[in-house]
């Protein structure tokens, strides 16, 4: 039997029928629909036929890049923008989110590989009744022949992975190529009058369309064909719906899999039936904290294996199936002991291992992970009464079968033998330990070291800190800290969670931030590990103990020389910002360290926050409130003491709405230390 095809291609002209189109979607045929070029940068040329508008190196003078800004949105419903753009040479295209009144914008994607086609993105833009404006920036790299250029804005209601394949985009779904076995759009007007194919589900006829993979050309095997839809760009949970056509042969194969950014699957749907008569609903729950695409999978075993059909996918925020779990809420677990131990707890209390404590700043013993002035958690041999100890640290029950991220900090102090100082065991709800995830591997003593750990269990459980000590004479203090766990694999971070501009933990870079050449006589140098003179500096970053900060080496410079660090171009807010980032001095001739606000017109920095002189041997949590509502720069400035030992080091810097969380330690206005600086609270 004769069969006619229809590839799937990527057509970037948007025709066909029409879904409603929300304001912000542009084709830029007679215009630019009110959006503009942010003069502050290169301008966006529309082309002289209309159609596209381009960043191009040629025009961009020497700038950066080019923003183009959308008018004012006020789509209060769920929506998906389908972007089709190119990128021509070398180059970058980001979309930025801009809540009205807010002082940041807000990464929701980005694209850097250059292609000779039009390409086709797809991104969520989550339900809000905050309005907001969109910000498309191009960066073309200088050299001649680069080009970043944007054909059409669409703007539709639902989530991006909804399709009724009605429209020759198919809403951004892709086909992964197989020389014999593909997905094909079905149901033209065209196809053989023979075919048992069906009529398309949406229009209930001939003339509308789905998407269709047939055995005729399977040659081996297990031919499998994919068709995958867009990869989701914020968190969703709900009800995915669609309706599909099968009619195979036993043995061949059709599911529904998740597939996140690490490239694992998860099956979430098989039919139970090798044939239906008529298309038939499916309604399945899906749960994405981070991204992931849906890929629907037929494989093949041979020319007469059939052909399966699906049509007029959908999505729900109601979960489809009453007995589905709610949505998790793992932040039950997390802890940073300020206030109290949380929801965790020791199995005796008369004996209790692990007691929570607090050291004042001093240049001695570390302070907690979270602010360096604050609580954690401490076990030691001199809390019990007996020579050894068994200490287990009990967390709250999370439900099973979901994939969770812990992290938390430690620190080590004087222990001759480490074996089971630390050890995380996973516990199901009836005490008894599933595995040991995790146990203490290095011997870094007085420095926090952060840890991420994956684990996903069928049952209930917990997890639960153990610490041992066999021998007084070998056991130290084990400390514990910052403990947070979240839905999803560690190694993935969701697209809403993208660092925002001056926000920088420096373990990949800079992340913009640059010297001032002009005026200063030193460097702010990024680095890992302990510095190399003694009795000054980090032993380790903030982030994770083994990762990367920046700090300023004294021994390049002479006392009284300045170092600046200035970060990218801030964009001003009428509203108050915090500034929230660690900074450690430590040693006897530490000078100073100073937070200064660039406006972008004024002559004159503005004094936002000074520590003078040594303040601790720990990282200290600094909270900075300020307003400015033009385009401005944050400066942290470090002046070089009377001797070496005056290394000053700043790390994870955060910017937020504001005004800041009440920090009570870093109020205080000490450059030294008060007579029991040594002095452990509990």
């Amino acid at each position: 039997m004769n069969r006619i095809f229809h590839l799937v291609f990527l057509v970037p002209v948007l025709v066909g029928a029409q879904q409603q189109l929300l304001p912000g979607s542009c084709s830029f045929d007679t215009g630019t629909c009110d959006y503009t070029s942010d003069l502050a940068y290169a301008r966006w040329t529309r082309n002289e036929e209309g159609r596209f508008i381009t960043a191009d190196s040629s025009f961009i003078d020497g700038r950066e890049k080019a923003v183009l800004v959308s008018p004012v949105l006020e789509l209060l419903d769920w929506s998906c923008l389908r972007l089709v753009y190119q990128i021509t040479g070398e180059g970058a295209l980001q979309l930025h989110l801009r809540p009205d009144g807010d002082n940041f914008d807000y990464t929701l994607w980005s694209a850097d590989k250059p292609s000779d086609s039009w390409l086709i993105a797809s991104i969520d833009l989550r339900n809000t009744s905050d309005a907001y404006q969109l910000l498309l920036e191009g960066r073309p790299s200088e050299e001649a022949g680069n080009s970043v250029a944007i054909f059409e804005i669409h703007i539709v209601p639902g989530y991006c992975i909804e399709c009724n394949f009605e429209e020759h985009h198919l809403c951004g779904y892709s086909n992964h190529w197989n020389p014999n076995v593909n997905w094909y759009v079905g149901g033209s007007l065209a196809r053989d009058p023979q075919s048992n194919l069906p009529d398309d589900h949406t229009i209930n006829n001939q003339r509308g369309h789905y998407m269709y993979v047939d055995s005729v050309y399977a040659k081996r095997f297990q031919e499998v064909a994919k068709l995958t839809s867009p990869m989701t760009t914020t968190p969703v949970s709900g009800c995915l719906s669609f309706y599909y056509q099968r009619d195979q042969e036993r043995g061949n194969i059709f599911s529904v899999f998740t597939r996140d950014t690490l490239g694992h699957y998860e099956e979430i749907w098989r039919p139970e039936v090798y044939a239906t008569t008529s298309w038939r609903l499916v309604n399945v729950d899906i749960k994405a904290p981070h991204p992931l695409e849906v890929v629907y999978e037929v494989a093949f075993n041979s020319a007469r294996g059939g052909y399966v059909a699906i049509d007029d996918i959908s999505f729900s925020p109601e979960f489809c199936h009453t007995e589905t779990e709610p949505v998790v809420d793992p932040s039950i677990a997390n802890c940073d002991f300020e206030e109290d131990l949380c929801q965790y707890y020791q199995e005796r209390v008369e004996s209790k291992v692990w007691n929570r404590v607090s050291v004042k700043p001093n240049a001695y013993r570390i302070g907690d992970h979270t602010t360096g002035t604050g609580s954690f958690l401490l076990a030691n041999t001199r809390f019990t009464s007996r020579p050894g100890y068994v200490g287990r640290l009990h967390g709250p029950f999370l439900p099973g079968n979901h994939k969770y991220c812990l992290r938390f900090h430690y620190a080590l102090h004087g222990f001759r033998k480490v074996e089971n100082a630390l050890v995380l065991y996973i516990y199901d709800q009836h005490n008894v330990a599933q595995e040991k995830v995790w146990s203490l591997a290095d011997t870094t003593r007085d420095v926090w070291t952060g840890v991420d750990v994956t684990y996903m269990k069928p049952m209930v459980t917990k997890v639960v800190f153990v610490s041992i000590c066999k021998n007084f004479w070998d056991c130290g203090q084990v400390a514990l800290d910052d403990i947070t766990v979240t839905i999803g694999d560690c190694r993935i971070t969701a697209g809403p969670l993208r660092p925002l501009p001056g926000q920088c933990n420096f373990e990949t870079g800079d992340c913009g931030y640059s010297q001032e050449k002009e005026t200063d006589k030193g460097d702010w140098l990024r680095v890992r590990g302990q510095t190399p003179t003694s009795y000054t500096g980090p032993r380790g970053d903030h982030t994770t103990g083994v990762g990367y900060f920046m700090y300023v080496e004294a021994s390049l410079m002479r006392p009284g020389h300045t170092a600046r660090l200035l970060s990218s171009d801030l964009r001003g807010s009428a509203r108050p910002q915090c500034l929230v980032f660690y900074y450690h001095m430590y040693g006897s001739g530490t000078g100073l360290l100073s937070v200064l606000l660039r406006r972008g017109d004024s002559e004159q920095d503005a004094l936002l926050w000074r520590r003078h002189g040594e303040q601790s041997i720990s990282w200290m949590r600094a909270t900075v409130d300020y307003e400015c509502d033009r385009r401005h720069q944050i400066i942290f400035e470090a002046i070089r003491g009377p001797s070496i030992r005056s290394d000053i080091a700043i790390d994870d810097i955060v910017f937020k709405k504001g005004p800041c969380t009440a920090d009570p330690g870093d109020t205080i206005p000490y450059s030294g230390f008060s007579e029991n600086f040594n002095e452990i609270e509990y």
